[in-house]
């Protein structure tokens, strides 16, 4: 968290709030969180008099592009960006506050610290981590089904595991991988390079359609996820599994039970996905 879905909605939430808006001065509260460069006083003075041109995705990661550089950030776990007037009290875990000349601050409120940004000249973020570490999002017209198919060809770890590995797919997290390979039928212990043709496509559809639904939602609020204004995503109500440990599947009334597989949590009905 946040996923595919809800960065797609921060992003569309911000564009609002900060085009056109020009950096006056930045304070860092945890330099850890700078990535590159690691030197958080050249970090400031890559950005400082930039004005924000442009907001972007790319799987999990939310750009935005100034004049000319570009700020690669990863919300992890709980990160969050929010716009305040400067009079406004500065929130607890607020790490990064970017001052804009108009009076108006972009704040980064991250509880856990997990995380981070990358500034790299415009049209090199591509051709560096972490963005050259991505594979296809299931919206690119390069995850073609043949794509797709081959690479779950060529390994052996579940699926469910693999449907996690942002180099094969990006934008896919626990949330969505539970709730794609529950519409595609598809058991979350099988052995990817086992699936059949058929079953890769019923996963490459769903995966499709889920975030497609969760991003008309505005995202999945599961405990402390909203957008850039402050507003929950509403997908939860759709989940079939997620989060639905215990209780009776939508579908056939089997109980959804919870499982660990490669250390995350993992939702299942037994009856809907037999392995």
């Amino acid at each position: 968290m946040p996923e595919l879905p809800e960065v797609e909605t921060i992003k569309n939430t911000l564009k609002r709030f900060v085009l056109d808006k020009t950096i006056d001065t930045i304070d860092i509260q945890w330099p850890n969180i700078i990535k590159e460069p690691n030197d958080t006083e050249h970090f400031k003075t890559l950005l400082q008099g930039q004005t924000i041109r442009e907001l972007s995705r790319k799987g999990k990661f939310l750009m935005f592009y100034f004049d000319d550089v570009v700020l690669v950030s990863h919300l992890r776990m709980e990160g969050k960006y929010s716009v305040y007037d400067s009079s406004e009290p500065i929130k607890k875990h607020t790490h990064v506050t970017f001052r804009f000349t108009n009076g108006e601050e972009l704040r980064y409120n991250d509880v856990r610290k997990f995380g981070t940004m990358h500034v790299y000249p415009r049209g090199k973020e591509f051709l560096n981590k972490p963005l050259n570490q991505l594979g296809p999002e299931p919206f690119d017209e390069a995850f073609s089904l043949d794509y797709f198919y081959q690479k779950l060809k060529k390994t052996d770890r579940y699926i469910k595991s693999t449907l996690l590995d942002q180099t094969i797919v990006t934008g896919l997290g626990n949330i969505y991988v539970d709730e794609t390979l529950f519409r595609a039928g598809v058991h979350p212990l099988k052995r990817a390079s086992k699936l059949s043709k058929k079953e890769v496509k019923a996963i490459r559809e769903q995966a499709i359609n889920t975030l497609e639904e969760a991003v008309r939602a505005g995202g999945t609020t599961i405990r402390s996820y909203v957008n850039g204004q402050g507003d929950m995503g509403m997908f939860q109500q759709e989940l079939y599994v997620y989060g639905q440990e215990n209780k009776a599947c939508k579908n056939c009334s089997n109980t959804i039970t919870k499982m660990k597989i490669g250390g995350r949590g993992t939702h299942i009905c037994t009856s809907c996905q037999k392995l």
